[in-house]
């Protein structure tokens, strides 16, 4: 069970009182206070892009009982706080699969996030089909997406939030112009605590 701390629902107040007019859905709202809870910053509201479901999907996906992987272990830590007092999903992180990676082309996340996407995908599909959450490597999101134009399984979301300069408005926008269920930060904003704070805006919802 969540309890939340008195500062935290005056700033969600204040936050909710802040924004500007949007079109954005319950959970899409819901998903956008978190984000500029963790930021400190409005302006993401001007960033923030969702396929349509994507919310929906990831919500039934959490209920459903769908793993998350991730592709650092700052996400998963942030995560696994409120899935343990949530709904209990499994958090696993691309490290697990770093193992020895002969593939050079690649880096450590990447080859580390496509295998546990593998394994993960093997075990978890349909309602169950894991989420996947990048908030660090644009790599890691720009392999995910080519080895998923051949899959059968695709993921019930991709938080797509890498930060940076080399890439990662690239592999952002590559994301966008698949019809995979996805939430993206445009622009080179992103982050792992911003990613996973996705997560936990719709954990909260699960319950």
């Amino acid at each position: 069970m969540v309890i939340d701390h008195p500062i935290f629902l005056e700033s969600i107040r204040f936050i909710r009182s802040q924004l500007g007019a949007n079109d954005l859905n319950y959970l899409e709202k819901k998903v956008l206070e978190r984000l500029v809870h963790t930021s400190g910053d409005f302006s993401v509201q001007n960033l923030i892009n969702f396929s349509e479901g994507a919310c929906e999907n990831g919500l039934q996906a959490l209920k459903n009982g769908a793993p998350i992987l991730t592709d650092t272990d700052m996400a998963a830590a942030a995560i696994k706080s409120m899935a343990v007092n949530t709904t209990r999903n499994k958090v696993f992180t691309a490290r697990m699969w770093f193992g020895e990676n002969k593939q050079t082309e690649l880096t450590k996340t990447a080859y580390g996030l496509s295998e546990g996407w593998k394994e993960l995908s093997a075990k978890y599909s349909g309602s169950k089909s894991p989420i996947v959450v990048i908030g660090s490597s644009p790599t890691a999101l720009t392999y995910l997406i080519d080895i998923l134009e051949n899959a059968k399984n695709l993921p019930s979301l991709i938080i797509g939030m890498p930060v940076g300069f080399i890439g990662v408005e690239k592999s952002k926008n590559k994301l966008i112009s698949t019809d995979l269920p996805r939430i993206v930060l445009n622009s080179t904003r992103g982050g792992a605590a911003m990613a996973a704070a996705v997560v936990n805006a719709l954990l909260r919802e699960a319950i």
